[in-house]
């Protein structure tokens, strides 16, 4: 294990996680109602779907294994893959601090009983309707593909338009669990960009 982290001390990145979930439970017990709602009537017309909770829900192990593989092969993207989801993580979390936020969108009653339902009611009660904007989902999502194509290992065809693809259907999905409203998924897509820029455009290039 000493040897390991001897000659992987780039995991050490992997040290912000924690201190992101410090910051997300301490936002998420302080704003709990007066909050800005950001459902809009667009979302009206996004049906209910708890078919959608499967990728919403596998959006945690897909962040997870990229972050193991870039770490045992390849310390530059895992540094680049962790810079992105610092800097768009903690730009998310103080806005919800500042701008306290969330969303009225879930159902009050589930129309159908099943697994999907029973997983949706699950997440509801781990995850709530608060701090929304802009999505953390759509933020990891984009940290992932970036890292994906950046990945030289990860050249591939398969992997890359693969893991885009499957990223692209856990955003779509946050709009249709009702975890999401529209403007937060704009506002993901938005600060991942920003992020994205100065990661691999400002500091990337200078790191080449």
């Amino acid at each position: 294990i000493t040897q390991f982290i001897k000659t992987h001390r780039h995991m050490w990145w992997g040290l912000y996680l924690p201190v992101y979930l410090i910051m997300y439970f301490t936002v998420e017990h302080v704003v709990t109602d007066n909050y800005w709602a950001t459902q809009t009537a667009i979302d009206d017309y996004i049906p209910f779907c708890e078919y959608f909770v499967i990728p919403y829900d596998s959006w945690g192990p897909l962040l997870f294994v990229l972050g193991v593989f870039l770490i045992l092969k390849d310390p530059e993207s895992f540094r680049r893959y962790m810079w992105f989801i610092a800097i768009a993580y903690t730009t998310a979390t103080i806005f919800c601090f500042l701008v306290p936020n969330g969303q009225d969108l879930r159902p009050a009653v589930m129309e159908r009983d099943n697994i999907f339902t029973w997983m949706v009611q699950y997440t509801y009660s781990i995850d709530t309707n608060t701090n929304v904007f802009p999505s953390v989902h759509i933020l990891g999502c984009m940290a992932a593909v970036a890292a994906v194509w950046h990945t030289p290992g990860l050249r591939k065809p398969a992997w890359r338009w693969g893991v885009t693809l499957y990223a692209a259907l856990v955003m779509v999905s946050t709009m249709f669990v009702k975890q999401h409203a529209v403007i937060d998924v704009l506002a993901g897509l938005l600060t991942g960009a920003i992020a994205y820029v100065f990661v691999y455009v400002i500091v990337g290039r200078r790191r080449d």
